[in-house]
């Protein structure tokens, strides 16, 4: 795996017990004084276990270190996020024993919306998430908070070029399934096979090369008078339109 380039932190109750608990790359664990006694008790006594360093400090010091964000008391500083590889992608799919799911994210920029995925994507069982390496958000803080954990269960490739990845891909027998406003109703998805959903850019959609390259373009057929949805939601749908025709009832 290769690492990330900046040092990260982890911040939220739920997110910072669920890295404590998958023993995450932890340094240092931050807790803001006069926290409640339950929740200082649980985040101490998992810190003590792996033998980490708990700092009492006022509430401005962990304003600063989660800038701005909404910590609940409790910051994580961690090493640099790790990157998984396509084989490690492949090999996390074999060890489950189902053929491989993947979902590539083509120019996500809001980091709530890559959280949201990452989460949704866990609870689906998705094998491995795949982004671009430029103009892109990448593993971030508050992605790590949005996903309320799931960061630490859904292994995220990052690649210099999505067309070239998607080329690997097919190569490897994998079906590439994209979207856009022009498709198959997402609803008669299979997705039994090895196969793997692109998400497009918030504002701009799929980008027109890696258009070229999908074996088929999916859509979620909308009657209202809003003819679009927030990413993190579409590919709700269709992660879960995936899920289920892998497995059906």
């Amino acid at each position: 795996m290769s690492k990330a380039e900046s040092k990260a932190f982890i911040y939220g109750h739920h997110a910072a017990v669920e890295a404590l608990k998958q023993k995450a790359n932890i340094n240092k664990v931050w807790l803001q004084q006069g926290l409640a006694p339950k929740m200082e008790g649980e985040v101490s006594r998992l810190a003590k276990q792996q033998g980490l360093v708990v700092q009492q400090a006022p509430k401005a010091r962990l304003d600063e270190l989660a800038d701005g964000g909404h910590h609940q008391g409790i910051v994580l500083s961690v090493a640099a996020y790790t990157y998984a590889s396509l084989d490690d992608l492949f090999d996390r799919a074999e060890q489950s024993g189902a053929a491989p799911f993947f979902l590539i994210l083509d120019g996500i920029e809001d980091p709530h919306n890559l959280g949201s995925i990452l989460r949704t994507a866990d609870a689906a069982g998705v094998h491995g998430v795949i982004i671009p390496k430029r103009r892109a958000v990448q593993l971030t803080a508050t992605v790590a908070k949005t996903s309320t954990g799931a960061i630490e269960h859904v292994p995220v490739c990052r690649v210099t070029n999505l067309v070239q990845t998607v080329k690997t891909l097919k190569e490897r027998g994998v079906w590439v399934f994209g979207t856009d406003v022009q498709g198959a109703d997402y609803r008669t998805w299979d997705a039994r096979g090895a196969s793997a959903l692109v998400i497009g850019n918030e504002g701009k959609g799929m980008a027109p090369l890696l258009k070229k390259q999908v074996d088929q373009m999916l859509t979620i057929p909308m009657v209202g008078h809003v003819q679009s949805l927030n990413a993190s939601v579409a590919a709700s749908l269709l992660i879960y339109q995936g899920f289920s025709s892998r497995q059906p009832l």
